[in-house]
């Protein structure tokens, strides 16, 4: 009888990919986990229970059949595993570095509940796909037929690729509108290289590029081109722009010139990435080198800032948040990362202003936080402590406070398309149909700023609703 490949996780210990030491990732921005083994991929995913209600599955916003990709890996077949955690997933190598695994698949995993360490569901789905790109098994998309209706795509993020994806490998005719002057979105310049290097995002443009995707860049609708025209060039419209527009602190000395957007510094530096000229960035201006850096914020983006900063060469690089660590909303193995390549975390602190001679940045106006008692929903508010202020030296502060809708209606002259009192588009949360005949919108753009798993899941929805509104005779007839 064949060895039971499976129910390892009592004799087999949870193993990540080995980590690069920190004082050599801290001075590059390549990836900071290597590669599984075959052997030792296996041995991992043989760890998974098996268990009759799979929690990784539910939890998992595109819900990734994952208990039974990681037998198929166990088992040493790795290309119908690829194949099918593909199935569910247009990014599955993308999902498996950027994803917070340990809040969403990993964390509710059966065995982790049990304290035997939960599986690494996300290393092997790195692994998978990765391997899937060297030996070929990732495939051209060939349409069986191709079909006359067309699609425009505003937006060349995550949610925009998913649905051309899935548009067309069903032959529909495709065409995506971004502002950038490369395509990937946030994917492409708000994540570092050290989380997402960038080979792995272009390679998936090249394929919807291959595949006959048309890409419309340096494109800012509503100036180069406006809403209208692009309905008006094809039989529906996705919305899938994202959210941009930096949070702001309304406190003193905003202005100041070392006070900087999370996304403006984030651009620079993987602009540079590429090898672009960025003035901003050889001007000293969105560049860390030999700077005191604080970043103010506690979620993803945050930590992206404070790890690239170290990268750069700062002096010191410190984090403001204003609750405790149990309480941030960015990814717990994220913060362990920071602090092992040199972050300072100053929790329960929170910026009331900043300081400087003439416009140039001196210091963060910090005030230190208590929480308050839980309220009946068990959240804790943080108030301040009368009397606790003081000064934190800075050179640059970075505001990694979150994102907010653009004014779209007003930005592209659409004053009928429907918005939340929030700003977001407003659209149906099945079919993601807005209240325009025609227009869908997926993605941050609805549902506010999110996770790429979750875009990547309303790109592929949005999609399937849009070819159902296609193969109405009607729909297109009315255009």
């Amino acid at each position: 009888m064949a060895k039971q490949p499976m129910l390892k996780f009592v004799t087999v210990a949870r193993q990540m990919p080995e980590k690069r030491p920190a004082e050599l990732r801290a001075q590059d921005f390549h990836e900071i986990y290597r590669e599984f083994a075959d052997a030792k991929a296996a041995e991992q995913a043989g760890r998974c229970s098996q268990c009759g209600v799979p929690y990784c599955q539910s939890h998992c916003p595109l819900h990734n059949n994952i208990p039974d990709w990681l037998r198929l890996t166990a088992e040493g077949r790795l290309q119908e595993a690829y194949e099918l955690s593909q199935a569910t997933n247009t990014f599955p190598e993308i999902c498996g570095r950027i994803c917070p695994q340990d809040r969403l698949c990993e964390g509710n995993c059966v065995i982790e509940q049990s304290g035997h360490g939960t599986v690494t569901i996300g290393s092997v789905e790195k692994y998978l796909t990765d391997l899937a790109w060297e030996k070929g098994w990732v495939l051209p998309i060939r349409p069986q037929a191709e079909r006359t209706e067309s699609v425009g795509i505003i937006g060349a993020g995550p949610g925009g690729l998913a649905a051309a994806d899935v548009l067309r490998r069903r032959g529909v005719q495709v065409t995506v509108y971004d502002r950038y002057d490369r395509a990937g979105g946030l994917l492409t310049y708000g994540i570092p290289g050290f989380k997402l290097e960038k080979n792995v995002v272009m390679q998936r443009v090249e394929q919807l590029e291959q595949a006959g995707v048309q890409f419309v860049m340096n494109c800012y609708v509503g100036v180069d081109l406006s809403f209208d025209a692009i309905r008006g060039r094809h039989d529906a419209v996705l919305i899938a722009t994202g959210v941009y527009k930096s949070r702001d602190l309304e406190v003193p000395g905003t202005d100041a010139s070392g006070v900087v957007a999370a996304l403006d510094y984030l651009t620079a530096s993987n602009r540079k990435s590429f090898g672009d000229e960025v003035a901003a960035f050889d001007s000293g201006a969105l560049n860390a080198a030999g700077k005191r850096v604080v970043v103010i914020g506690g979620g993803d983006t945050a930590m992206d800032c404070l790890r690239t900063a170290i990268r750069q060469g700062a002096i010191s690089v410190k984090c403001l948040y204003r609750r405790d660590r149990a309480n941030m909303p960015g990814s717990q193995r994220e913060v362990q990362n920071a602090e092992e390549e040199g972050v300072e975390f100053v929790w329960l602190s929170a910026p009331v202003g900043f300081s400087g001679g003439g416009d140039a940045l001196e210091g963060v106006q910090v005030q230190r936080m208590r929480l308050t008692a839980p309220d009946a929903s068990g959240r804790q508010t943080p108030e301040l402590i009368e009397g606790s202020d003081y000064v934190e030296p800075a050179d640059i502060a970075i505001m990694a406070l979150g994102f907010e809708p653009e004014p779209l209606p007003s930005l592209w002259g659409v004053p009928d398309l429907a918005v939340t009192r929030w700003g977001t588009v407003k659209a149906d949360f099945r079919s993601h149909a807005t209240n325009l005949p025609g227009v869908y919108a997926a993605g941050d753009i609805v549902r506010g700023a999110s996770l790429v798993v979750w875009v990547i899941r309303d790109g592929r929805e949005a999609a399937e609703a849009i070819l159902d509104y296609l193969a109405q005779p009607s729909a297109v007839a009315a255009e």
